[in-house]
């Protein structure tokens, strides 16, 4: 394959599920801010998703009607949805004759919703509305891949694209509780901490997951146990790298060669094997975070650079 249709590919589902991490880190800062006063919590979405520079360039206040939208619908932002599923659609324009027609057609269906829903600024009163339909479009884009595409490189690329982004947003997600949504250490442990976790675990769609293995204990450490190193959690950061891992002894299969980027996945997948989350406590949550999120996009460029993209 083309290393500009497998770039195309790969992009193409980075973005698409960019839109709903998006979606789902509005709506942990959204519940999170149920719980608290001030502006702080939508602050924090904002460095969380990388974009403080930008923000700032256009406002000079964190109020929640400026941060959602900037999120949702602000050309300036190339991280927006609206920003985001037109790059998806532009990528899949380019890969069209290696997608199915219905993949193709959910794409531009996503769009077309996309640019309609987001033609007007969005309030705190019809957010949960927009949120549930950017989670609604992205699984029908991700139903309809699973369901009429062959597996091979082409949906390899497509899976490396959705399981990277995941990975960076799930410890995002949890970044933006711990290390900076949290009042004071004083709250650790208090009713107000614990209803931020279980608005983290909502947020990411894990609640009843969780309580199926955990029941009645949302404490701090169980939850980030299960967001990290639980492979059976489909967001969680070890299962999103075991998946990359998975993917690229695909592609060597495939290709008949390996390649630095599987090295690079070992090592990143080695984080979380046999380690114990306490351990992960005491080398400190947001360093931990930090860390992961840094390895994620090491790995995305090694990728990039070992399949050649651009070439």
């Amino acid at each position: 394959m083309l290393g500009k249709t497998a770039g195309g590919l790969f992009w193409m589902f980075r973005y698409i599920e960019r839109c709903e991490n998006t979606a789902r880190l509005l709506d942990a800062g959204w519940r999170i801010s149920l719980t608290r006063t001030g502006e702080d919590e939508w602050e924090s979405v904002i460095n969380t998703a990388g974009i403080r520079f930008l923000y700032e360039e256009k406002f000079q206040d964190f109020e929640a009607r400026n941060v959602i939208n900037f999120l949702l619908r602000d050309g300036d932002n190339p991280s927006s949805v609206l920003s985001a599923i037109g790059l998806a659609r532009s990528n899949a324009r380019l890969v069209r004759t290696a997608l199915s027609a219905e993949v193709w057609e959910a794409v531009n269906e996503y769009w077309m919703t996309m640019k309609a829903l987001l033609a007007r600024p969005v309030t705190e009163k019809n957010l949960a509305q927009v949120l549930a339909e950017i989670r609604n479009r992205t699984a029908i884009v991700r139903g309809t891949l699973h369901g009429t595409m062959l597996r091979n490189d082409i949906y390899n690329f497509c899976r490396l694209g959705t399981f990277l982004e995941r990975a960076d947003n799930t410890a995002r997600i949890l970044d933006v509780k711990y290390y900076v949504l949290l009042p004071s250490a004083s709250f650790v442990g208090s009713s107000v901490d614990n209803t931020q976790w279980e608005n983290i675990l909502r947020s990411v769609g894990a609640e009843r997951s969780f309580t199926w293995l955990h029941g009645g204990d949302p404490t701090p450490s169980a939850i980030a146990d299960f967001l990290i190193l639980d492979r059976r959690m489909p967001r969680s950061l070890a299962f999103c790298h075991g998946k990359i891992q998975e993917n690229l002894a695909l592609l060597e299969n495939e290709y008949g060669s390996r390649l630095p980027c599987q090295d690079q996945a070992e090592t990143c997948v080695a984080r979380f094997r046999d380690r114990a989350v306490v351990d992960v406590f005491d080398e400190g949550l947001h360093e931990y975070l930090e860390s992961s999120i840094h390895e994620t996009a090491m790995l995305a460029s090694q990728i990039e650079q070992d399949f050649r993209f651009y070439g």
